[in-house]
This record gives structure tokens, sequence and C-alpha cells, in this order.
């Protein structure tokens, strides 16, 4: 059976400050997928999530579930798709608990209140990402890493069928970037989520993504599974970098940074 598209930008570009940060990009997600998105510094990645998450004007359309984006209103657009911004605005004097419930909020309608379910999906997100302990630490407490956990707590919380996360693993160290992803992937396969990220390391990358897309500039370069795209010539190409690639059984990639020669 031929699986639906979840997220289709089509001729997509986005202006800053009179600079063309994505040119003209295409691409169709299949829902269920896990799209990573990579590419090196300021080559567009954030500006493309910022497309989906309607924070940053553009041209070209771009539909989610079929929909044209222009014409699905906010609050529509929050019960399909949940976002996880690379630099949150985390609200002064609020606790855990309260700021990931907040990822309620969509589902709510003209209840003013969050149901007792409302409470229960919070509190078991919150365990799952081992800040059970945290519900009534205020924000301002918290290290950036444990800030960025519960950042992507409020995201799962939203139960959305799209996952649109930038760079979700920042500021966390290795164990717990580690868990992240992989509640995000077990996550995936409970729910049929469809998952749009981008993520700065390779080798995580590699490890997670079942379809990969690269940008330099703006542009497309090429996308495909990992092994297709995480290769030593385009990690050469466009991070300036040697590295060896290994294909793993299941499809993932093992990316391995090699030292420049010393004199």
């Amino acid at each position: 059976m031929e699986q639906s598209v979840a997220v289709e930008w089509s001729d997509v570009s986005v202006v800053l400050g009179g600079r063309t940060v994505l040119d003209r990009f295409n691409l169709s997600v299949t829902g269920g997928s896990w799209l990573v998105v990579i590419g090196p510094n300021g080559a567009g990645k954030t500006s493309l999530m910022r497309t989906l998450a309607g924070t940053v004007g553009h041209t070209g359309t771009i539909r989610i579930g079929g929909d044209e984006t222009g014409g699905v209103q906010s609050a529509e657009r929050a019960r399909r798709l949940a976002v996880v911004p690379q630099h949150p605005v985390i609200p002064p004097g609020m606790n855990v608990f309260d700021y990931a419930l907040l990822g309620r909020s969509p589902h709510q309608g003209l209840r003013f209140s969050p149901s007792e379910r409302d409470r229960r999906q919070t509190v078991e997100v919150l365990h799952r990402l081992e800040l059970g302990g945290f519900t009534a630490r205020n924000l301002d407490t918290l290290s950036g890493g444990e800030r960025q956990r519960v950042v992507v707590a409020r995201a799962l919380v939203q139960d959305t069928p799209i996952l649109v996360l930038d760079e979700p693993t920042s500021f966390l160290d290795l164990g717990h970037q580690l868990e992240v992803l992989e509640l995000i992937a077990e996550l995936r396969t409970e729910r049929s989520l469809t998952v749009i990220s981008t993520l700065h390391d390779l080798a995580t990358a590699g490890q997670f993504a079942d379809r990969m897309a690269v940008l330099d500039g703006g542009r497309l370069v090429i996308h495909g599974t990992p092994a297709e795209v995480i290769t030593p010539g385009i990690i050469a190409r466009h991070w300036g970098v040697h590295a060896d690639t290994d294909v793993d059984a299941d499809g993932s990639v093992t990316v391995t940074v090699r030292r420049r020669q010393q004199a």
C-alpha cells in the first residue's frame, strides 16, 4: 500500500535581510518516516523548519496532510504538528509541569482548564524523559540541557502526528542526546509519527533517520536513504572534512571523522 505524504514543499524560498536563505526547495515527506535535514552552518536548515512552524514568510507552497498551510488556522496547525525550535522562548516564573502541560492547549477546545487526561499524559512524558522529579521546579533554575528536555517534553505532550525538531539535542550531553532521540524513535513507532528534524551531528543523524536531505547555501543538494546521503565524498564536499562511513545491517550509517594530517 502506498503511504500518504505528510509534508510537501514545492518551490519554497525564504528571503531574510535581502538574502535568499532557502532557494526553491522541493521535497515530500512520507507519513511515518523520519527525515533528518543536515548541512553546514548557515545552510538554511532552521529557516526550512520555520516554514513549517509558520514563523517565517516564504514563497512557494507547503502542504501538511495535503492541505496548503495558507488555509490552515494556527490552532489546527498546532493539532497537526508540534515544533521544538532551536531557541525556544521560555516564560519566566513557570514550573516544569505547567510548561509541559501547555502542549495540551490545542486539544482543549472551549475548555479553559486541562482535563485529568491532559495531566496524566503530561506526567507520563515527563517521566519518560527522566523529568518526573522536576515537575515543581521553576524553569529558571534548570540547566540548559534540562530546559531543552522540558521543551521536547512539551512537544511530545502535544500528541500530534508530525514532530518538527530543530536541533532537539542542543545543550544535551551525549547520554541525554541518545535518551531523547531513542524516546522519539519509540514514540514514532507507537504513534506512527512523522518526524522532521535537523541534527548537526552526522553520526547521530545516520543512526536514527530513515531519510536524509543535505542543504547547502539554501539549496537541496541530495536526498535519500542515509547510505545514499552520508558518504565520504558528500561529507568532504560540504563539510570539508575527511570521514569513513559504514552501512550497518539495518541501513543506519556509522560515521568516523578522521583528523587532518599534521605537518
